[in-house]
C-alpha cells in the first residue's frame, strides 16, 4: 500500500485517511465565518473581484457565488433544479468483466451505494455546476478490517486556493495542520469535482461567473423599482392653506399630510384643503422594470438549463416546451457523464487501489436515466428475425419487457397454435376407420415414424450448416439501422450465403422423406394383400 500514488503521482499518506483534514478554525485561515462581496456591489468592485480570483484568490468570488444563490430566488430556482435532476438518478454500476471476483466487487459498490445519505452527498458534489468546482473530503472507515467510504463530507470551497503556476491544482488553505502555507490536498481523500459550463480555468467555468452581472443589473432594477413603488405607488398629497393660517396651522396641515398615507385618517380645519395628484405614467413606469427583471431572469435560465420553456410561462404551446426539454435533458446528460467520471476517479479506483492493490480492471460507475424501449418494435423485430435462425436471450428479452423469470410451478401463456400442436389428440383410433388410414405397421411398433427417425439423425447437420448462415445473418442485424436497412442488406448478400451444406442437407432429407413414403406404400399393400387372403 505504501507504493501507491494518486493521478498526479503523489504518493499515498495512510495515517491521513481515517481523519478529518479540512475542518474549519477560528483562528487560522479556513474561516466558518464568511464575507459579504454582494453589499454595495458595483461594475468596478465586481470587475476587480473576477480579476483576483483570476489571479489566484478566488476567496472573494467564491464567498459571491454563495451569496447570489441565497439572494436570487430565481437563480437558486434554476441551478437547484439542475443538480437535483442528477442527484436523484439511480446511480448503477458495471462489473469490470464476467469473472466472479469482478462481479464481487461490483456487488460491493452496489452496497454501498444503498446509503441513505447517498442524494444529499450528490447534490454537494454537484456545487460545481455553480461554482465551477467543488470539493467533498472522503471519510474511510476501517473498523472492520477493509476499508469503507463511510460517508463523504461537503467542504467550503473558500478553504481552498490554487497552485500559482497553472492556477489548475487545488490546494489545501493552512495545509493539513492548519498553518499559513497552503498544501496540496491528501492523495485518496477528495473528490474535486469540476463540471464546465465553458472551457477555461475552474473559477472561470462555472455558471455564478456567467450569472454574476445578470444578478448584480437585476438587484439595481430591483431596487430602483422599489423606489419608484414607493414614490408613485400612492399619490402625491397637496395640502393648501389660506394667507392667514398661523404656524400652528401650517404644521397641523403638514403632519396631516404626512401622516395620511400610514393613517389613511387626518383632521384639518375648514378652512384648509388636501389634494390628491396621481402620476400618469406609473404603470408604464412600473412595466418597464418589470420587463428588465424578467429579461434578466430569462437570460440567467438559458445559462442554467439551456432553456427558458420550462421555468417561465411563454407562448408556443406543447411543441415548444418539448424541444426545450431536450436541450435541458443534453445538458443533465452531459452533467452525468461528468459526475460518474469524478466518482470513478476520485472515489471508486482509490478504495479498490486501498482495499487490493492497483488493477488493471476497476468496477464503473454509470449515472443515467433509463432510455425508453420501443416494445413494440423489438417485438415485430423478433417476431421477423428469431424464425431466421437470430439466437436471443430469453432473460435479456423479459428484462426489457419488465416481466420477471416464471417459477417452476407457474401457469404460463402460450400461443393457441403452438398448444395443438405440441399437444395433439391421443384419442383412440375407433374401430371403423378404413384400413388405409391406419398408420403403418413398422411405424406403430416403433412408436415413430421413419422419416421423423431420419429428421432427428440429421438434425445436427442441418443446425452446423446453418450456423454460417445465420452468423452473416446476425452480423447484417447488428449492423443495420432499422428493419429496412436490413431487408436491402439481406437482398444484396442473399447471392454469397453459405447455403451448399444447408442444400446437401434438405436433399438428403427430401430424399428419406420420399424413401420414407415409398415404403409406407409398400407396407400398406402387403397389408391389403394379407387382409385379402384372410377373407
Amino acid at each position: 500500500m505504501t507504493g501507491l500514488v494518486d493521478q498526479h503521482g503523489r504518493p499515498l499518506r495512510p495515517e491521513l485517511l481515517t481523519r478529518e483534514i479540512a475542518v474549519p478554525t477560528l483562528t487560522g485561515v479556513r474561516s466558518p465565518l464568511t464575507g459579504y462581496p454582494a453589499d454595495g456591489l458595483t461594475p468596478d468592485t465586481l470587475a476587480d473581484l473576477l480579476r483576483e480570483a483570476d489571479q489566484g484568490e478566488p476567496l472573494r468570488y467564491f464567498e459571491l457565488a454563495e451569496l447570489i444563490e441565497e439572494r436570487d430566488l430565481h437563480y437558486a430556482g434554476v441551478l437547484g433544479t439542475r443538480k437535483r435532476s442528477v442527484a436523484q438518478i439511480d446511480i448503477t454500476v458495471e462489473a469490470a468483466s464476467d469473472d466472479a471476483e469482478d462481479i464481487r466487487r461490483a456487488d460491493m459498490v452496489r452496497e454501498w451505494l444503498k446509503r441513505d445519505e447517498l442524494s444529499d452527498e450528490m447534490f454537494d458534489i454537484l456545487d460545481a455546476i455553480g461554482k465551477g468546482i467543488s470539493f467533498t473530503e472522503i471519510l474511510w472507515d476501517r473498523s472492520e478490517g477493509q476499508w469503507w467510504p463511510a460517508r463523504l463530507e461537503w467542504r467550503d470551497p473558500r478553504w481552498f486556493t490554487f497552485d500559482r503556476h497553472n492556477l489548475r491544482n487545488p490546494l489545501l488553505r493552512g495545509g493539513i495542520d492548519g498553518g499559513a502555507v497552503a498544501e496540496p490536498l491528501p492523495p485518496f481523500k477528495f473528490i474535486v469535482a469540476q463540471i464546465k459550463a465553458k472551457s477555461g480555468l475552474p473559477v472561470r467555468s462555472g455558471v455564478a461567473r456567467l450569472a454574476v452581472w445578470s444578478w448584480m443589473f437585476k438587484a439595481f432594477t430591483q431596487r430602483d423599482w422599489a423606489i419608484f413603488t414607493q414614490t408613485y405607488g400612492q399619490p402625491v398629497r397637496i395640502g393648501k392653506f389660506h394667507g392667514g393660517a398661523t404656524k400652528e396651522d401650517r404644521a397641523t396641515l403638514f403632519r396631516a399630510v404626512a401622516n395620511i398615507a400610514g393613517d389613511c385618517a387626518a383632521i384639518i380645519p375648514n378652512s384648509m384643503e388636501i389634494e390628491f395628484v396621481e402620476a400618469k405614467n406609473v404603470t408604464a413606469g412600473a412595466e418597464l422594470y418589470e420587463k428588465r427583471a424578467d429579461w434578466l431572469d430569462r437570460q440567467v435560465s438559458k445559462a442554467v438549463l439551456g432553456q427558458t420553456t420550462t421555468t417561465d410561462a411563454v407562448s408556443g404551446g406543447h411543441a415548444v416546451a418539448q424541444e426545450h426539454r431536450q436541450v435541458q435533458a443534453d445538458i443533465e446528460t452531459a452533467d452525468c457523464k461528468s459526475a460518474a467520471a469524478v466518482l470513478n476517479r476520485d472515489l471508486v479506483r482509490p478504495w479498490f487501489d486501498l482495499q487490493y492493490g492497483p488493477s488493471k480492471r476497476y468496477p464503473r460507475l454509470i449515472i443515467a436515466r433509463p432510455q425508453k424501449e420501443d416494445l413494440k418494435q423489438l417485438t415485430d423485430s423478433l417476431a421477423q428475425l428469431v424464425p431466421l435462425g437470430l439466437r436471443v436471450e430469453q432473460s435479456e428479452v423479459r428484462d426489457k419487457l419488465g416481466l420477471s423469470d416464471p417459477a417452476s410451478d407457474a401457469e404460463l401463456l402460450r400461443s393457441a397454435s403452438r398448444e395443438a400442436i405440441s399437444s395433439p389428440s391421443l384419442a383412440p383410433v375407433p374401430a371403423t376407420q378404413p384400413t388405409s388410414a391406419r398408420p403403418a405397421l413398422h411405424a406403430v411398433e416403433a412408436g415413430h415414424h421413419p422419416a421423423e427417425q431420419l429428421a432427428d439423425a440429421m438434425l445436427p447437420d442441418a443446425a452446423a450448416a446453418m450456423e454460417d448462415a445465420a452468423a452473416t445473418i446476425e452480423t447484417m442485424l447488428d449492423r443495420a439501422s432499422d428493419l429496412g436497412e436490413f431487408r436491402a442488406m439481406m437482398s444484396a448478400a442473399f447471392g454469397a450465403l453459405a447455403r451448399d451444406d444447408l442444400g446437401r442437407v434438405l436433399a438428403a432429407g427430401l430424399a428419406a422423406a420420399h424413401a420414407a413414403g415409398r415404403s409406407d406404400l409398400v407396407d400398406e399393400s402387403e397389408d391389403d394383400e394379407t387382409a385379402a387372403n384372410g377373407a
